[in-house]
């Protein structure tokens, strides 16, 4: 390590890892090829105890002890493994899922670092290119007033048709949200993807660490970040997370390409803009809220979730002032509540999907034609190709706002 390395952070790489043998030295070989970071792979390996006794999970522990063997054999110091799935080390009762291994890994490399080391999540599906880290630590070093950093992803096609398709048009919803959230500059209008998200040991302590979920924990994670500090969302480099079908966890781009290559993308529509757009104004309101009650377009929403009647008197109770007033409506309509009011907001409008995409990408990026797009488009007649060039437009002017904008 050379003498600019040696002011460098650490990079703590914490890593959940069930049944992915298949994928663990080519990740292996990624992290080898990073460039100019000194760097630690924390992984758990695990899954529940009880499934040594069931034949049809017994091939999923054999794969993990295959993993566990393959990670030892490579005698890499930087390698601290937390062995949850050898007999009778497994996760035992409520205790068990990506999230409780992601939290353990974490945990554990908190533990083994100092405050200003640099802590960052990754799956084993995932091809991270040699700036990857140094990028990271370069974007924290220039924005210390950020508590974390959401990176770019984009997903690679397979050629396989029924892969490709579900993963793009999961990824289209994706971007929907991410595109609308950024032009109307709400504070959660990052991506949570657990492949790439990074904040300093210090911040991670500071939170109390992640919460475990079964799935999700990752959005829940960033979050918190969120409601301390801003989040860095503009990286020259992305994650490229692996699209497959998969049933691990219980929501995400696994599940969701299951979901719609059955016909059923309801938990993943494409919202209205006209839903964002009442977002804003709401979130517009909050200063005059301190002062008194007035109507928002969210009215009907919070008081189906909470009871309108005393939900910004009971902030405006607990505010000193009207900044923290704000930061306690944004705080209570959070990321979760967004999405929330988001389908509930956009099932109640009639337009199709596909008008509802088409009209909003028309509407704020100049130049927009639909590229390749047959008329009339719909999502499950149209191309892979048309439908990746669709993708690749919504990446790009996300990548351009993400630039602008920087940190949210």
């Amino acid at each position: 390590m050379n003498n600019n390395n040696k002011n460098r952070p650490k990079v703590y790489a914490t890593l959940p890892v069930l049944n992915e043998s298949d994928n663990i030295l080519r990740l292996y070989n990624d992290l080898k090829s990073q460039q100019s970071v000194h760097w630690q792979l924390v992984v758990c390996i695990n899954q529940p105890e009880s499934w040594w006794q069931h034949p049809e999970k017994t091939v999923i522990c054999a794969d993990n002890q295959k993993t566990l063997s393959m990670l030892k054999e490579l005698q890499d110091e930087r390698i601290t493994i937390v062995d949850c799935c050898s007999p009778g080390k497994g996760w035992k009762g409520a205790r068990h899922g990506v999230g409780w291994a992601r939290k353990t890994a974490m945990d554990e490399a908190a533990t083994m670092a100092s405050p200003d080391d640099i802590m960052v999540t990754i799956d084993a599906d995932t091809h991270y290119p040699p700036a990857f880290f140094v990028e990271i630590v370069n974007q924290l070093k220039c924005c210390p007033e950020a508590v974390a950093l959401s990176a770019p992803y984009y997903h690679p096609l397979t050629g396989n048709e029924a892969i490709d398709r579900s993963v793009l048009r999961y990824e289209i919803y994706m971007r929907n949200y991410a595109l609308n959230m950024l032009l109307i500059r709400n504070p959660y209008g990052f991506t949570a993807i657990g492949s790439g998200m990074a904040c300093t040991i210090r911040n991670y302590r500071r939170v109390g660490g992640l919460t475990p979920k079964l799935s999700g924990e990752d959005f829940y994670f960033i979050q918190k970040l969120r409601k301390s500090g801003s989040i860095i969302i503009d990286l020259p480099v992305k994650v490229y997370p692996e699209a497959r079908f998969s049933d691990r966890v219980y929501f995400g781009t696994g599940p969701a390409m299951i979901k719609g290559s059955q016909g059923n993308w309801s938990s993943y529509p494409i919202y209205h803009e006209s839903s964002f757009d009442k977002l804003k104004q709401t979130y517009d309101s909050f200063e005059t809220l301190y002062e008194h009650d007035i109507p928002t377009p969210m009215d009907d929403f919070i008081e189906q979730n909470f009871g309108l009647t005393h939900f910004w008197k009971t902030l405006r109770k607990n505010a000193a002032s009207a900044a923290t007033f704000v930061k306690s409506c944004q705080h209570r309509l959070d990321g979760l509540r967004i999405l929330q009011f988001l389908k509930f907001d956009s099932s109640q409008l009639q337009e199709t999907e596909e008008k509802r995409l088409l009209s909003f990408l028309s509407a704020h990026f100049p130049g927009f034609d639909a590229p390749g797009l047959p008329e009339p488009f719909y999502f499950s007649s149209c191309s892979v190709e048309s439908l990746n060039r669709l993708r690749n437009f919504m990446v790009y002017h996300e990548e351009i706002l993400q630039h602008q904008i920087k940190t949210l």
